[in-house]
């Protein structure tokens, strides 16, 4: 594979080259990630700093036809949109089962954007373990928004804020005890929280969601990286593109005082930092699964099992056998 040539036909535009790559990135071959690597580090340091946008909600909330509605407000304003859609894994194949390229057609049509489903392969709840590669990827080939849709469960929304430089939570218009089942982890993460469907006969209880929402924000503690007004909820029509272009608007007013502040440069470092250690915890799990110590864990678990060896003892043994243990 010329890694080289890949790489400048990305940072020509070349879609179908973006498109090889990703690929590359999400293969677990080992020659794959060998190459996988030598294209990122060819890339580091070019193309722009996208504005990375994490959006996550329940299923059903309508995320899909806000992608399409915000993405195309955005294409039409002139700018290059990316959208990365993690769907749910078959638990047979290991390939995607929601299809979003075929929830978005208008948006797939579109020059000026780009969408990739990816597998999750059951990686923390959602989230590609490749998604930040790929992310990367994106930026080297100029787009100006990169879009990374979860499925919105498990821990997806807490390593998709590991990756994005604002998340978005969007909800659906519900009653006032809907929102006892919010969590607060989630509600701490979002930077702008959207309540979608505010239309119709629908309109008048989004607002009130809207109102609850508003009012549970003003509760918790202030973030160091929020100006004043942050984080809010706001209501929005994906189906009408109603609201669109103000929650842009505010999008644009966070990430600028962000910039300005220093917290983006932080940000963008200290996610850095939380990608090495994850990386490294990955490949620690991956030796796990090698031939010699697979195997030692199986007779290990069989002897735990039985009552022969404590569990302690056993995870010592293997520990030993990765020259990991440090006492």
């Amino acid at each position: 594979m010329d890694i080289a040539d890949l790489r400048d036909r990305i940072l020509k535009q070349d879609r179908r080259a973006l498109a090889r790559a990703i690929t590359l990135v999400e293969s677990a071959r080992a020659d794959h990630r060998a190459h996988a690597g030598e294209l990122l580090e060819f890339l580091r340091g070019n193309g722009k700093q996208a504005l990375r946008i994490g959006l996550s909600g329940t299923p059903g909330v309508g995320k899909s036809t806000f992608i399409e509605s915000f993405g195309m407000m955005l294409t039409a304003k002139g700018l290059k949109v990316a959208v990365l859609a993690v769907d749910p894994s078959s638990a047979r194949s290991g390939g995607s089962i929601l299809g979003d390229k075929t929830r978005m057609e208008r948006l797939s049509r579109d020059p000026n954007a780009f969408i990739r489903p990816s597998p999750s392969q059951s990686h923390l709840g959602g989230v590609a373990r490749r998604t930040r590669e790929a992310v990367a990827l994106c930026e080297a080939f100029g787009f100006d928004v990169v879009l990374i849709e979860t499925v919105g469960v498990g821990q997806s929304e807490t390593v998709v804020a590991e990756m994005s430089d604002l998340f978005l939570l969007l909800l659906a218009p519900a009653g006032g005890d809907e929102l006892q089942g919010v969590k607060r982890g989630i509600m701490e993460m979002a930077d702008i929280i959207l309540v979608n469907k505010a239309d119709g006969e629908l309109k008048s209880t989004a607002m009130r969601t809207c109102a609850d929402y508003a009012g549970a924000l003003r509760l918790l503690r202030k973030r160091p990286q929020d100006p004043e007004g942050f984080p809010k909820a706001m209501t929005v029509s994906a189906l009408q593109e109603d609201g669109l272009e103000k929650s842009w608007e505010e999008m644009t007013a966070l990430t600028e005082w962000r910039r300005e502040s220093g917290h983006w440069d932080m940000r963008r470092s200290a996610q850095a930092d939380y990608w090495f250690h994850e990386e490294v915890r990955q490949g620690v799990l991956a030796l796990l699964e090698s031939g010699d110590v697979k195997a030692a864990i199986d007779q290990l678990g069989a002897q735990v099992s039985a009552g022969e060896v404590t569990p302690s003892a056993a995870a010592d043994r293997v520990l030993g056998m990765l020259d990991l243990k440090t006492g």
